[in-house]
Order: C-alpha cells, then structure tokens, then sequence
C-alpha cells in the first residue's frame, strides 16, 4: 500500500491565508509563502493552495503569490481557483505548480476535465468537490425534498448545484480526474472530523485517490479519514496554522497506530 500522505491547506484570499467556519466567518491565517515553506520544511508531503475568490469573483488567480509559493516549496503544490479554461492550467504550470485543482468550471463544462486530461495527463488534474448534506435523508439515499443528501455547490460554497455528489465523483473519474479534493462543507473549521460516511462512499465508488477535508481537531479524526474513510491523503488548515499539532506529530501518531507514511525528511518526488 502507499503511504498515506498529510496535506497542509492554504486557503487564500486577497494574497493572505484564511480560515473560517463552513466557508464563512474567515480570519486571518498569515502569509502564504512562509506558511507553505514552513509546512514543506516541517514534513508535509504536498501543499494545497486555494485562491477561494476567484471563482465568485470572476477573477484569474493570483500568478504571482502562486510563482512565489512554489519558489518556496520542495514538495508539490496543487493549485486551484478561478481556473475556467485550458490557458489557466497552462499559466498555473508555467508559474510552479504541480497539480492544477478546478471546482466550479468542471460542473459547468465537464468537458473541461477530458481537455485538461488529454492535454497534460490526469496525473496534473484534481477536481475539487465540495459537498454538503441535506435535511433528512433515506434508506434509498435520498433528502427529505427529494434531493440528494450530499449536494455539490460551486463558486466557493456559495451556489448549489442540485448534482448528487457521490455521482459526481464518479463522473470525474470516469472523465480524467487523477484525484478528488472532497471537502465537507458541514464540517469545515469545525474541528469535529471528516464526514466519513461521505468520504467512505466516494472512496469506495471511485478508482482514484480521494483527499480527506474539512473538520480535523484531533489527531484521531486524521486516522479516522484515511482508516476508517478509506481516503488516500488527509487535508487540514486550522490545526496546523493555528499550532494546534506540526506535521510531524500527526505523522507521528499515524505511525504508531500502523498508518503508513512518509518520514518528515523524505523529499520531493517521493512515491511511498
């Protein structure tokens, strides 16, 4: 089996890094280079930045705060927000990153997920799914309206889609996906733990990774998401920006209860 991989998180709005509580409430979280760089020194074995304006604001992404994110790395950096078309996966490339992550435009024009593919690999390709619950739910898996109970919304949490998420899932891998980003949004800062329910049924639907988010706390929660969630990596923001726990504790932690993972001083590149 691979290694499990820890993924620190940086939610990034106006160049500052954010945190709030299911995507709303944000404060301040520092800077974004020397948060990635005290992350990748500290044993991360991939650093997520998420420009979470873009999208709403109809914006290109920040080039410049990603080039000198990457510059400040050793480890790969998966990027997304406000990427609508091919030339933006060119231009995050261009600028450093490693991974290219898009959400809302991928619901918008699936085909995007097939060019993107097609063009650098789907080993370059996350799509981001951010899912909340409905009210109520069935034996059937069905919400009280009718809907589903994990809904995908788009444009940073703020606009529902009506689109069943674990279909969805499985509709991305089957178009060239190489990994699903799967945030909680009920979760989110919350510091109660992954949805494993949510997570388990994406990973076991799917024949690509799954990346664990939104609610870790404790170190439990992470070995919850990656055991008991079946998930391939685990994200987290707020404990480790708010020095809650390093990398190297949860890594820790994992090992003693017989998680796989990468040493701390393992470098880039490495494929557990």
């Amino acid at each position: 089996m691979l290694a499990r991989r820890i993924i620190p998180c940086l939610d990034v709005k106006h160049g500052r890094v954010v945190k709030g509580v299911q995507f709303v409430g944000l404060r301040d979280a520092g800077d974004p280079v020397e948060c990635a760089a005290r992350y990748s020194e500290g044993g991360a074995d991939e650093i997520t930045f998420l420009d979470i304006g873009a999208s709403h604001e109809e914006r290109p992404i920040l080039l410049d705060v990603v080039s000198r994110t990457a510059a400040a790395v050793g480890v790969p950096l998966t990027v997304g927000g406000g990427v609508t078309r091919p030339a933006d996966v060119r231009d995050l490339l261009n600028a450093g990153a490693d991974k290219v992550a898009v959400n809302s435009a991928a619901v918008r024009d699936p085909a995007l997920i097939e060019e993107i593919a097609g063009t650098w690999g789907r080993q370059v390709l996350v799509v981001a799914v951010d899912a909340r619950r409905r009210p109520g739910g069935d034996a059937a898996g069905r919400g009280a309206d009718g809907g589903p109970v994990f809904e995908v919304f788009t444009h940073g949490g703020r606009r529902g889609t009506g689109l069943d998420a674990i279909a969805w899932c499985q509709t991305v891998a089957k178009l060239g996906a190489g990994e699903i980003l799967l945030t909680s949004m009920d979760r989110d800062g919350t510091c109660n733990g992954y949805d494993l329910e949510l997570t388990r049924t994406v990973a076991d639907g799917v024949s690509i990774p799954v990346v664990a988010s939104g609610g870790v706390g404790t170190l439990e929660h992470i070995r919850e998401g990656l055991v008991d969630g079946g998930a391939d990596a685990a994200l987290a923001a707020s404990i480790f920006h708010d020095g809650v726990f390093s990398v190297a504790e949860v890594k820790g932690y994992l090992a003693s209860k017989g998680v796989r993972v990468r040493p701390v001083n393992e470098g880039r590149g490495a494929d557990g």
